[in-house]
C-alpha cells in the first residue's frame, strides 16, 4: 500500500512539473548552459602527416572484404612524374587520419592551357575504394561516400580539398588534362585534426602483446573521434551522440584525460534539451548547436546522466555536476512516465540497443530504466541530494521483482523478451547491468544466450560493450578475456588500425544500410578496450 502511495505520488508530480513548465522545461537555464559549452569547446591539435608509401589494389577472396593493397615503390620519385603518364595513384598514410588533404602541382613542359581535372577518392579501408558506388544500394545519403572532382584552373599552388576526411587510403585519379603541356604533383599531405592530446596512461609490463595491440587499437579509434565534440565517427555521422558519449567518455578516463571535452558535450545536451526537457539523441555544431529533430531515445537519455556521473567520479567538478542535475533528475522522471501500475516498463519512444533487425527490446528496456534509476541514485548521493531521489528507491525494488516475474524463465533459467518470448543476449546482459540478477543466475543467464542456436546475438561493438560489462559485473572473468580478444582482437587480425562501427565475424560485408563501404570503420563505440583493459588490469594485462 505504501508502494502505491509512493509510486501515485511521483505521478502527481510530473503531472504538476509537465504542467508547470508547459512552455519550456529548462527555459531559464538555456542561455546559461549554452554559453558553459561555448567557453568549453576544446582546441584542436594539427600534425601533418606524409603517407609512408604508394600502394597497388590487389582483388583477394580471403582480404578483409575482398580487397588489399600491395606496397609499391616510387614515392621519393613522385615530384618527377609525368602525371599524364601515371594516370592513378593510390597513397597510404599508414594509419587512419582525420583531416584535410593537400598537394602540390607544378609544371614540367610548356605551359598549362587548359584546367585540369582529378577524381579524389578516400577510404578507411581497401575495399572502401576499389568497391564500385554505382548503382548506388545504400539507404543512407550517397553524399557520406569520400570522392571528390576537383578542377584545377591554375598549375603550381599548393591545393587543400576543404571538405575534412577520415582515411587510410587515397586513390588519386586523373579525369582530364590538356595534352600541350606535362604536369607533376608532390608534397601530398593530411593536415590531421583532433582534441585528444597525449595519452596519458601506460600498460603493466606483463600485459600480453595481442591485448597491448587492442589497447593501441581502441586509443586510436578514441583520439581520431575526439574533435570539438565527441563524434561517433570522423567519417559518419560526424556528429555527437549520446550513447557513443558515454562510452567515448569511459575510453578517455584510461587514455587521454581530456575531461574538458566530456563537460562540454554534456553542456551541449543540456543546452539542447527540447520543450519537455528530454535530452535528444545526437546533436549538430554547425552552422550552430541544434539538435536533430524528435530524436529522442529514452536509454540514450539515461546514458546521459551516466556520463554525468563518470564525470563527477573523474574531475571532483560538484558546481557542473550540481548545476546539470535537474537535466539529470529530468531523464528518469520521463522514464518512469512509461512504467505502468505493474511497474513494468512499456516501451513508449525509440529505443537503440544494436543495429539487429528484429531485435525485441522489452527486457532490455525494462533493465535500462532500472540502470538508469541506479546510476541517478548515486549521483544523487555524491551530490548529497538523497532527499530528492528517495522515492525512486521504492521503483528499484519493485521493478527487480516485475522483472524477475514477467521477463524471466525459471526452467530455461534465461530472460525472454516481448510476445514472442524472444532470447537475446542484450537481455540477459541489460538485466544483469540493471541489478536484476547477479552470480550464477547471471551466469547462468549469459552463458544460455550465448551458446542458445536460436539466440540473438549481437551485431555491433556498440551492443558487445555491454555484453563484456555484464560478463565482468557477474564474475565471468575467463569469458570478458576471452571475447574481448576474438570480437576486438578479430577486427586487428583482419587489419584494422582503428576499431569498426559494424563487425560479424562471420559476414565481413554486413552492413545496416545494405552497402558496406558505408560503414564507419572509425567509430566512437568501439574504442572502449582501453577502459577494461585498464580498469580490470587483472583480468587483461596479467
Amino acid at each position: 500500500m505504501v508502494v502505491k502511495r509512493v509510486a501515485s505520488i511521483i505521478f502527481l508530480l510530473i503531472i504538476v512539473f509537465e504542467q508547470s513548465y508547459a512552455v519550456d522545461f529548462f527555459e531559464q537555464y538555456r542561455k546559461s548552459w549554452i554559453q558553459k559549452a561555448v567557453d568549453s569547446t576544446p582546441k584542436l591539435h594539427e600534425t601533418i602527416v606524409r603517407p609512408v608509401s604508394m600502394v597497388t589494389a590487389i582483388a583477394d577472396k580471403n582480404a578483409f572484404q575482398g580487397w588489399k593493397y600491395l606496397k609499391k615503390d616510387g614515392l621519393e620519385d613522385l615530384p618527377k612524374l609525368n602525371y599524364k603518364e601515371v594516370r592513378e595513384l593510390t597513397f597510404d598514410f599508414g594509419m587512419h587520419v582525420t583531416g584535410y588533404f593537400s598537394f602540390s602541382t607544378r609544371i614540367i613542359r610548356r605551359c598549362q592551357d587548359a584546367p585540369v581535372r582529378f577524381r579524389l577518392t578516400f577510404g578507411e579501408l581497401p575495399a572502401e575504394i576499389n568497391t564500385p558506388l554505382e548503382p548506388w544500394k545504400g539507404t543512407l545519403s550517397r553524399a557520406w561516400m569520400q570522392d571528390e572532382i576537383i578542377t584545377l584552373d591554375m598549375i603550381g599552388n599548393a591545393y587543400t580539398l576543404p571538405r575534412r576526411m577520415a582515411f587510410r587510403y587515397v586513390k588519386v585519379e586523373l579525369l582530364g588534362a590538356s595534352s600541350d603541356f606535362d604536369f607533376a604533383i608532390s608534397d601530398v599531405t593530411c593536415k590531421a585534426v583532433s582534441s585528444a592530446g597525449r595519452v596519458q596512461t601506460t600498460l603493466l609490463r606483463t600485459c600480453p602483446p595481442d591485448i597491448a595491440n587492442i589497447n593501441k587499437v581502441s586509443v586510436a579509434t578514441l583520439g581520431e573521434c575526439m574533435q570539438t565534440v565527441y563524434e561517433d565517427g570522423p567519417k559518419r555521422d560526424r556528429r555527437l551522440w549520446a550513447g557513443d558519449m558515454y562510452l567515448e567518455s569511459l575510453a578517455n578516463r584510461y587514455s587521454y584525460k581530456n575531461f574538458n571535452l566530456t563537460k562540454h558535450c554534456l553542456y551541449i545536451f543540456a543546452a539542447l534539451t527540447d520543450s519537455l526537457g528530454r535530452v535528444l539523441s545526437n546533436c549538430f555544431e554547425w552552422p550552430y548547436y541544434h539538435a536533430q529533430p524528435d530524436s529522442y531515445c529514452l536509454n540514450y537519455s539515461l546514458l546521459w546522466t551516466s556520463t554525468l556521473l563518470e564525470y563527477l567520479k573523474d574531475t571532483g567538478d560538484i558546481a557542473t555536476a550540481n548545476d546539470l542535475w535537474p537535466v539529470a533528475l529530468r531523464q528518469i522522471e520521463l522514464a518512469l512516465q512509461s512504467v505502468g501500475k505493474d511497474y513494468v516498463y512499456h516501451p513508449a519512444h525509440w529505443l537503440f540497443f544494436d543495429h539487429k533487425a528484429d531485435l525485441d527490446c522489452s527486457a532490455s528496456a525494462h533493465a535500462a530504466v532500472l540502470f538508469g534509476l541506479r546510476q541517478t541514485c548515486e549521483l544523487a548521493n555524491m551530490l548529497r541530494r538523497d532527499k530528492e531521489v528517495f522515492v525512486y528507491l521504492s521503483f528499484i525494488s519493485r521493478m527487480e521483482q516485475v522483472a524477475l516475474a514477467n521477463f524471466y524463465d525459471e526452467l530455461d533459467g534465461i530472460f525472454v523478451s516481448g510476445p514472442q518470448r524472444q532470447v537475446s543476449v542484450l537481455s540477459q546482459a541489460w538485466m544483469i547491468l540493471g541489478g536484476v540478477v547477479k552470480g550464477k543466475l547471471a551466469q547462468r543467464a549469459l552463458r544460455s544466450s550465448l551458446d542458445k542456436p536460436d539466440s540473438f546475438q549481437p551485431a555491433t561493438p556498440y551492443a558487445m560493450h555491454f555484453v563484456l560489462q555484464a560478463m565482468l559485473d557477474c564474475g565471468m572473468k575467463k569469458e570478458a578475456r576471452q571475447l574481448l580478444v576474438s570480437y576486438w582482437g578479430g577486427m586487428v587480425e583482419k587489419g584494422a588500425d582503428t576499431f569498426w562501427e559494424v563487425y560479424d565475424p562471420t559476414d565481413d560485408t554486413y552492413s545496416p544500410y545494405h552497402f558496406f563501404p558505408l560503414n564507419s570503420a572509425c567509430h566512437a563505440w568501439s574504442c572502449t578496450p582501453v577502459y577494461f583493459i585498464h580498469n580490470y588490469a587483472d583480468v587483461f594485462q596479467e
